[in-house]
């Protein structure tokens, strides 16, 4: 009879086991789901990349072009311009010094682009700069077949992550006799978003008294997303080829600035914002 009753017992007993074992591992991970699941959850990690940035500053980004343009030797005649490749691999064990400028016909992607996609970027930054004050709205925008445009590379070479992409825009040497009055004579276009970190223009202006540079300044720094200027101390008053001019300094990476000049050139009418070289 005892025996009975054991028998009686193990026969639920057996049917709750084999339901945990068929159910108990769904549950389970259906509980350990819903615990990590819509969580977000912080890890420190060792990458061993520190030093290199995906992402820079409107800082950063005028800081290391304008060391890359200050380091350059001379600048590109139009006979290089001529011979120039359509891409080039850049190869950063082959550089040399601190920051470099290369040339360079692809995208932050890696897909090659048209020189065209320039003169429109450049065309979209020149509409903001009129839009914003900075230039009269006489200047008129790019044609393709007036203009040339070569994507460059600015790059820190110690650390090449840090690098800026941008368009070099000139007018066509060919175009040298044709009328410049109220255009733009050459640029440095930012190639992912298209601000317009230096420009050349001529334009309707006639006096150096009837701009102010320091209301330019501040527009463009906040129209490229930079800090707030200071005023340059001690400026040489030969440091530029005339003598209608005023600069600014900017913070930069760690302890460097930029310097940004705003000038201008009575008698050709042109008016010009520039990063330091």
């Amino acid at each position: 009879m005892e025996r009975k009753k054991i028998s009686l017992l193990l026969v639920p007993l057996a049917a709750v086991i084999a339901g945990l074992a068929i159910w108990g591992p769904e549950a389970l991970a259906r509980y350990r789901d819903n615990s990590i699941l819509n969580q977000i959850k912080t890890q420190e990690m060792d990458t061993g990349a520190e030093g290199y940035r995906f992402s820079l500053s409107g800082n950063e980004k005028i800081y290391i072009l304008s060391k890359c343009l200050n380091n350059q030797i001379q600048p590109e005649s139009d006979q290089n311009a001529m011979t120039r490749t359509d891409s080039v691999d850049l190869d950063y064990q082959e550089l040399t010094g601190t920051y470099a400028m290369v040339v360079n016909r692809k995208d932050s992607t890696g897909q090659t682009i048209p020189e065209s996609t320039g003169i429109d970027l450049c065309n979209q930054g020149l509409r903001s700069l009129k839009e914003l004050g900075i230039l009269p709205e006489s200047v008129q925008e790019l044609s393709e077949s007036s203009y040339s445009a070569v994507m460059y590379s600015a790059i820190d070479v110690p650390e090449p992550r840090n690098n800026v992409l941008v368009w070099k825009i000139e007018m066509n040497a060919g175009k040298q006799n044709a009328n410049k009055e109220n255009h733009l004579l050459d640029a440095y276009v930012d190639a992912d978003t298209g601000k317009v970190y230096e420009f050349y223009a001529r334009t309707e202006i006639s006096r150096w008294e009837d701009i102010d540079p320091d209301g330019i300044v501040n527009t463009w720094a906040e129209y490229v997303g930079l800090s707030e200027p200071e005023e340059y101390q001690g400026t040489n008053p030969l440091s530029e080829s005339t003598p209608y001019f005023k600069k600014y300094t900017f913070s930069g990476i760690e302890e460097g600035t930029t310097t940004v000049t705003v000038g201008f050139f009575e008698g050709i009418n042109e008016l010009f914002l520039k990063v330091s070289r």
